[in-house]
């Protein structure tokens, strides 16, 4: 929150944030890389530079998702998607960079030193303790380009401790340097498919989990001029909701309509978070039960066999389904 006005924190400070902490990143472990000659740390190099691109990616994503004009009337609200999209390419092309590295490059030794060590237990610490802030905006925003972020920043907590191991390790005359390069692509891989397949669901259009459509429904048919919900869809756009709704109402005359319409975005705004449009396709519900007019000649049940000039009517209400009269 920003104290001086009680407001969120603009999404878009989160990007300089993350540019700054990779800068940080990338100076400390390409000092330790040179001066070890460490491939574990040189694949950990190489996975911070490819975040610090994904980082400038994240933030002109965020400054531009938001924005509308005459040829996206909708908003750029799925560049967030794609920014995360990108990033998981991004990731894939780190675990080809290590695995390449890891096989092909001959064995050299290394230089381990305490300060070393000292310099990879900050560089661990700071992508936790960042991680877990950016998650929490991320999630409070829905905004998916910070939570692909905060969860690359998870995944260097697992990859840079995967490199103290390896120095400290080889410190301990057991050298298990490639190894470590190996894991690291594998643990860069499954989070780069995580980001990539969650992307992919919202570029391609996606449906609402079943989770949050059952509780849209729920919303929808707790308005007493709801007669029945003929269908009810949604789908994600960046870090907000679009909703459409089919309604049948009981009510009579447009302003009714309406007004029953409105109620329905209001209360469905007021419990959900973060949406965006609420589309809401009305039509007259179905009678349940028909009125018939008999013409009657006499009050005795005559049925007369002038409809306009009847002097009595009998009033006959039928239900439509089983064919009882009720009334």
């Amino acid at each position: 929150m920003d104290k001086s006005t009680d407001r969120p924190m603009p999404l878009e400070r989160w990007g300089w944030y993350s540019i700054g902490i990779n800068l940080i990143l990338v100076a400390v472990h390409a000092w330790i890389a040179a001066a070890s000659g460490s491939l574990a740390v040189a694949a950990e190099l190489v996975h911070n530079l490819t975040d610090l691109l994904a980082a400038v990616v994240v933030l002109l994503g965020l400054k531009l998702s938001g924005r509308r004009s005459r040829h996206f009337p909708y908003g750029l609200y799925k560049l967030e998607n794609l920014v995360a999209a990108i990033l998981a390419i991004l990731i894939f092309v780190t675990a080809y960079e290590i695995v390449r590295d890891a096989v092909l490059i001959p064995p050299r030794p290394l230089a381990v030193s305490p300060w070393m060590l000292f310099g990879l237990v900050i560089t661990t610490a700071i992508p936790l303790v960042f991680s877990r802030f950016e998650m929490r905006a991320g999630r409070a925003a829905n905004s998916p380009a910070l939570i692909a972020d905060a969860k690359e920043y998870r995944v260097h907590v697992l990859t840079t401790g995967l490199v103290f191991a390896s120095l400290l390790a080889y410190w301990l005359h057991f050298p298990i340097d490639r190894v470590v390069a190996l894991l690291i692509s594998a643990a860069v891989v499954k989070t780069g498919w995580d980001l990539l397949s969650d992307a992919m669901r919202v570029l391609l259009d996606a449906s609402l989990d079943s989770e949050t459509l059952l509780n849209l429904r729920g919303i929808v048919e707790a308005e007493p001029a709801v007669a029945k919900v003929e269908w009810i869809t949604g789908r994600n756009a960046g870090r907000f909701i679009f909703v459409e709704a089919g309604v049948g109402l009981r009510v009579v005359g447009l302003a009714q309509a309406q007004a029953a319409t409105q109620r329905i975005e209001e209360n469905i705004r007021a419990a959900v978070p973060h949406i965006e449009r609420v589309l809401i396709h009305t039509e007259p519900a179905i009678p349940t039960h028909i009125r018939y007019a008999i013409p009657l000649g006499d009050q005795t049940g005559t049925i007369s066999p002038h409809f306009w000039e009847a002097p009595f009517f009998a009033l006959v209400r039928v239900h439509r389904d089983s064919g009882d009269i009720e009334e």
